[in-house]
């Protein structure tokens, strides 16, 4: 089975950048006196998300590449409040983030070495 890297980095990409502007978002939410004027950072970043999710769709398909970076985004952004805010989650989410990960692995995966390995020919 071969792993599709072109559509996961595109999907990680995409979703670091997403990380990145949530967390100075959340920074700006604790000090909105003084930090509001940076809210033009992710404004701005954000505007190039949908020219990277175009050039990603020649590699991948809609349903796909919207996977890898939604499914990416969560878990980045859940270790992001886990670790540098300290929240906490349970065990229950913790298991979801881990069936994220997998999930990403399947979305990875090429459709044609999937069919041949679980082909019982």
């Amino acid at each position: 089975m071969r792993f599709n890297s072109i559509p996961f980095s595109y999907g990680v990409l995409i979703a670091f950048i997403d990380a990145m502007m949530l967390t100075l978002v959340k920074y700006i939410s604790l000090d909105t006196k003084h930090l509001l004027r940076w809210m033009i950072v992710p404004t701005v970043l954000y505007a190039v998300h949908p020219w990277i999710f175009l050039q990603s769709l020649q590699f991948e398909s809609l349903i796909v590449m919207n996977l890898l970076v939604d499914l990416s985004s969560d878990i980045l952004v859940t270790f992001l409040g886990l670790f540098l805010f300290k929240e906490k989650i349970g065990k229950w989410k913790v298991l979801g983030v881990a069936l994220s990960f997998v999930a990403i692995v399947l979305m990875s995966l090429n459709d044609a070495d999937l069919d041949s390995f679980f082909s019982l020919q």
